[in-house]
């Protein structure tokens, strides 16, 4: 299979609706408004927004950025007329849980829940006020949406990224011809993370693959998780796992004395470690994000905006811990991919 820089695959969601309705939970207008979408900051009126995320780390941090860039592009700038309460569960599911109840007492104009723990927490606290979920790779594992893509709420939507695993599998491959067997380190708290989990046990026979998979309840877990795959293991995968994220130094160090190449899939992992990464650009994730949340914000009711999959893959490499790893990318590889090693060093000049 021959990577193109940007694969492109069908969304799965529903396109963005043009209807315009008025949200049953929208908080009156502080200013005076028009129905123009073209109003200026000052014509807008001033909305809350809450968001919260399971914990901080590059790749959900970026797609924070997004939304909060996406909203300020259309009108609704934090500090102005957007006032934005982030808080920060610290990879604790409990904190999840208070955070969602302290948002549901603030009652803000929408809830963004960015990771799948945090939109499960915040889903299970309120039926009533707009929520937007995004950074969650399998909404129906997560109870988030149902089997024929609608929401388990009706004060919910959000953005999906359901990566295609043969494509992932296709790069596993070319990166380690000869490879056998694959570690996983992953969570088992995270839906998303048992959901990838029990697809790639159930994809890896009909290539002749075994998969490996190491569980680590805390990201203090993951340096000692990944050294376990010493001798066992011939490469390892990795994919929106929250605390493996939040730890991937870690694994990225042991992995580097292991001689195990890391497949990941996001850009910052491959910035921090990983020999290469074939998924979404984190920062346009928020920004499609953030058009959701907008619509919400400018008046649109929840169930009009439907449910929606990102699917737009980019490859990215690092030559330089790929030798670190053990491994050297073909040509075909690089010539197909974006090399963050060129990228950070453009970027420091």
């Amino acid at each position: 299979m021959i990577f193109a820089t940007t694969l492109r695959f069908s969304l799965l969601g529903a396109a963005m609706s043009a209807a315009l309705g008025l949200s049953a939970c929208s908080k009156p207008a502080d200013t005076t408004t028009t129905t123009d979408d073209s109003t200026t900051t000052a014509q807008k009126p001033t909305k809350t927004l809450a968001i919260t995320q399971i914990v901080e780390h590059p790749s959900l941090d970026d797609m924070r950025r997004g939304i909060i860039d996406e909203l300020a592009d259309n009108g609704y700038v934090e500090g102005q007329n957007l006032k934005v309460n982030f808080q920060s569960a610290q990879g604790n599911t409990a904190t999840a849980g208070q955070i969602a109840k302290q948002f549901v007492g603030d009652n803000p104009d929408a809830i963004v829940a960015i990771s799948t723990p945090s939109a499960q927490s915040i889903v299970s606290a309120t039926t009533t006020i707009p929520i937007i979920y995004t950074a969650v790779s399998d909404p129906l594992g997560a109870k988030l949406i149902t089997a024929d893509g609608k929401p388990f709420q009706s004060n919910l939507t959000g953005l999906s990224s359901q990566l295609p695993l043969e494509p992932q599998l296709d790069l596993l491959q070319k990166i380690k011809p000869d490879l056998k067997t694959i570690g996983y380190v992953y969570s088992p708290g995270e839906a998303n993370s048992v959901s990838l989990r029990d697809a790639l046990k159930k994809a890896l026979p009909a290539r002749g693959l075994s998969l490996l998979d190491i569980p680590a309840n805390r990201p203090t877990d993951i340096g000692m998780a990944t050294r376990s795959l010493q001798g066992r293991a011939d490469i390892i995968y990795t994919s929106f796992d929250n605390n493996v994220a939040s730890a991937f130094e870690a694994m990225a160090q042991a992995a580097n004395e292991l001689k195990l190449p890391i497949v990941a899939s996001d850009e910052f992992s491959v910035q921090r470690g990983a020999t290469a990464a074939l998924g979404v650009n984190d920062y346009d994730f928020g920004r499609t994000t953030g058009k959701m949340v907008y619509r919400i914000l400018n008046g649109e009711a929840v169930s009009t905006v439907k449910p929606e999959v990102m699917n737009e893959l980019t490859l990215y490499v690092s030559p330089k811990h790929a030798k670190t790893q053990g491994v050297v990318l073909s040509d075909e590889l690089l010539k197909n991919a974006i090399n963050v090693d060129e990228k950070v060093k453009t970027a420091s000049k």
